[in-house]
């Protein structure tokens, strides 16, 4: 039987970087320093820097990251917070979490992340205005929207000068959702440079689950800001509200990175610029294998203003499920992110959205697959990849979406 080709291959890159991980553990023990401390802070020092802003908080877990990142910004109880129903339900469940009512936005047809012009639509018609305080009230709930968080999804920036211009004339807070994002960045118009992803909005949220770009062994996430008093709220809400020990000068959360996991982050961090160049590398076989073909397949698209990282390859197929077992069955590994629109997830239900609430990311719920991506894939494996989709899904209709 044919090699398979998982989805994901993180023993490899263990098993190169054993000697170093195996040395964190080492001073950990020796020096028993397990939560905060040194490890800790060269991590947070490290990876601010990496996304060039002057603040880092590392977190337990990525939920953690934007639950916490939301309340040091002042969002609260009685707020709405706008997002989109494409993306991992960590995002819905900070903003639910943090005492704010999630309410959606539809994704870009073509980059599934947040489509301004939708959030405009929101905003204009799906709102009226307080008249005291300009700001906008939800026609659903007749609650304040406060804040927008847009999600970089898949290793791709969201189109973020529009969206912050609408947060400027709005009065809005933007949290950016950048746990697939590590490294991406955005070409700002507004500014006339590329910004790195975490790096536009008041704070951002960044998950380091194992299987990120930059991935711990275990749980951990982290906040970057450039605001100084988001950041030092952010340091005594992971902490049970310690300013200093046993001194609470509010209710916190135990929501705290561990120090191993920080040295393993920290390891990995040097790393992380030629994993992502070999991200890409991959990405432009994949498209270049597609483009040979006439398969009925929709690739990524990379706008102009877009260095995306390619935490996923997502494609866009019909009979998707058969295409998957199809797959599985030649031992070709996939995945699915994400079946099911969150407006239309159980715990959302009491939100009243209905199917068709969202056509184009409910389109795409039903329709994209996430291909094998890792820095060590193959061109022959790929090969072998495109080769079967061909096979399984056949060639494109005229004037079929490209």
């Amino acid at each position: 039987m044919r090699n398979t080709i998982p989805f994901l291959d993180l023993v490899t890159v263990h098993r190169t970087l054993k000697e170093e991980l195996t040395a964190v553990f080492t001073k950990a023990v020796d020096t028993a320093g397990f939560v905060g401390g040194p490890m800790v802070l060269e991590f947070e020092r490290d990876f601010a820097r990496f996304c060039e802003l002057p603040y880092c908080v590392g977190m337990a877990n990525g939920t953690d990251a934007l639950r916490l990142a939301l309340i040091a910004a002042g969002i609260g109880s009685g707020d709405v917070v706008v997002t989109v129903p494409l993306t991992f339900i960590a995002t819905a469940e900070a903003i639910s979490q943090a005492g704010a009512q999630p309410e959606f936005v539809d994704i870009d047809r073509q980059t599934y992340t947040m489509d301004p012009e939708k959030l405009r639509a929101y905003l204009e018609r799906s709102c009226t205005r307080d008249p005291l305080t300009k700001r906008a009230l939800s026609k659903r709930t007749g609650r304040p929207v406060t804040a927008v968080v847009p999600v970089h999804l898949y290793g791709q920036m969201a189109d973020m000068d529009p969206i912050l211009e609408l947060a400027d004339e709005f009065d809005l807070t933007v949290i950016e959702d950048a746990c697939q994002a590590h490294g991406a960045e955005y070409f700002s118009k507004r500014e006339g440079r590329w910004r790195r992803a975490g790096s536009m909005g008041r704070a951002a949220a960044f998950s380091f689950y194992p299987g990120k770009n930059l991935g711990a062994c275990g749980e951990a996430g982290a906040v970057v800001t450039a605001d100084e008093s988001v950041a030092v709220r952010c340091q005594m809400l992971r902490d049970h509200g310690q300013s200093q020990k046993y001194v609470h000068d509010m209710e916190g959360y135990n929501g705290r990175l561990d120090a191993i996991q920080a040295g393993i982050l920290s390891v990995k961090l040097c790393h992380l610029g030629k994993w992502n160049d070999e991200r890409r590398l991959v990405a432009r076989g994949y498209h270049e294998l597609f483009a040979d073909t006439e398969a009925a397949v929709v690739v990524p698209h990379v706008p102009f203003w877009s260095r995306p990282v390619y935490h996923l390859y997502v494609v866009q197929v019909a009979n998707r499920e058969r295409l998957q077992k199809e797959l599985a069955a030649v031992g070709i590994g996939s995945g699915i992110h994400y079946p099911v629109p969150l407006h239309l997830a159980k715990p959302y239900e009491s939100l009243g959205f209905g199917s068709g609430s969202f056509p184009v990311a409910e389109e795409a719920a039903a329709q994209v697959l996430s291909l094998p991506m890792f820095p060590d894939l193959s061109s022959e494996d790929q090969y072998r990849v495109v080769k079967e989709i061909v096979q399984s899904v056949g060639t494109r209709r005229s004037g079929a979406r490209a």
